[in-house]
């Protein structure tokens, strides 16, 4: 593929992380990865020039999309459990996985904060109930914040970490509660016809930004709430760089690669191509999923719990869910271009205002 390097091989399904978080480690010498090989999702590193892969997890299926690196720390979910692990410690060779905390439940991503002292994951409940759970990743002052619908990636703000942002699906989507469970807030009233989606914190703007798919990027202040547009375009995946200048995106129908999109200016450079299969019928209308599609399609959880059967939101290993490494001098993302999904990594182009 042009402008991308595939970093692996096996004829399984493998993917980077969650576009939220890097892929890379801090020192840039190995990409942590999701692959089924074994069977199950499980989580492995290898090196970025060496190749040599090493199998971090084993066991019970992680969440495919739940790693999240915190300097030599890996946080990552199976199940109902929070777990850690030293990826200085080997992984399976000595670095012994250590559970933080246990749920009745169904967890989606563990969001650590900048630090890595606080972790937050929404939670499908046993008896029904949605929510997140909050806590320290010691296992101390972990605490369930009810929620009455369906609760999808939950974050930590760069610069306030008492305060949590997360999605509740259906709409309106955008909301905010703080750390110990009080302050609970809708950011932006919508309804189901205005499809806000794949928010996150614009860097250390502290502001947000989001898709109204597949017309618009757009950026929220955190504290008056004011909504402008950076660009139309149909940016679909976003993640800004650390500084919130940048804005990097994969696209879909139709699907023009991957992009670098100037905060301040809409001005966009593009990085690679993906020829990701970019799965999922919801995706070619703009609105959210009503029961009908899901009931078409046989299920009834979202993307943040999706199988491999789903039609209407993916399955997510078909998209590319570009990333920045920690050094944000290359991107990883995902393609299904070689017939089953891969980790690909591209150089981020160097000429220009961006």
């Amino acid at each position: 593929m042009s402008g991308a390097r595939q970093i692996t091989q096996d004829p399984s399904i493998n993917h980077p992380t969650y576009f939220l978080e890097s892929s890379f480690t801090e020192d840039g010498r190995e990409i942590l990865f999701t692959s089924y090989r074994t069977g199950t999702p499980q989580l492995f590193a290898v090196g970025f020039e060496s190749g040599e892969t090493r199998q971090l997890t084993a066991g019970a299926g992680i969440h495919p999309y739940s790693a999240a690196i915190r300097g030599d720390r890996v946080f990552f979910v199976r199940a109902g459990g929070v777990w850690v692990l030293d990826l200085k410690g080997g992984g399976l060779k000595s670095g012994e996985a250590r559970l933080i905390a246990q749920f009745d439940g169904q967890l989606g991503e563990a969001a650590p904060d900048a630090s890595g002292e606080w972790l937050v994951a929404a939670i499908k409940l046993r008896d029904g109930g949605n929510g997140m759970v909050c806590g320290r990743q010691d296992g101390s002052e972990w605490r369930l914040i009810p929620y009455p619908r369906t609760v999808i990636h939950p974050q930590f703000h760069p610069l306030e970490p008492e305060w949590i942002e997360f999605a509740g699906d259906p709409a309106p989507r955008m909301h905010r509660v703080r750390r110990d469970g009080t302050g609970m807030e809708c950011l932006y009233e919508h309804g189901n016809d205005e499809f806000v989606v794949h928010e996150t914190f614009l860097g250390k703007t502290g502001d947000i930004v989001f898709t109204v798919w597949p017309r618009l990027l757009c950026r929220m202040d955190w504290t008056s709430r004011e909504i402008r547009t950076i660009a139309e375009f149909n940016a679909w995946h976003i993640t800004p760089d650390a500084q919130g200048a940048r804005v990097l995106c994969d696209t879909n129908h139709p699907d023009t690669g991957i992009w670098l999109i100037d905060v301040a200016t809409g001005e966009r450079r593009r990085v690679c191509e993906s020829k990701a299969s970019n799965q999922g019928s919801q995706w070619k209308l703009s609105r959210y999923a009503l029961k009908e599609d899901f009931v078409a399609a046989q299920k009834n959880n979202l993307s943040w719990m999706e199988t491999p059967t789903d039609t209407v939101y993916g399955p997510q290993w078909t998209h590319p869910h570009p990333a920045f490494s920690q050094d944000e001098q290359r991107i990883t993302f995902t393609s299904d271009c070689t017939g089953t999904s891969q980790v690909w990594v591209a150089e981020i182009p160097r000429p220009g205002k961006l």
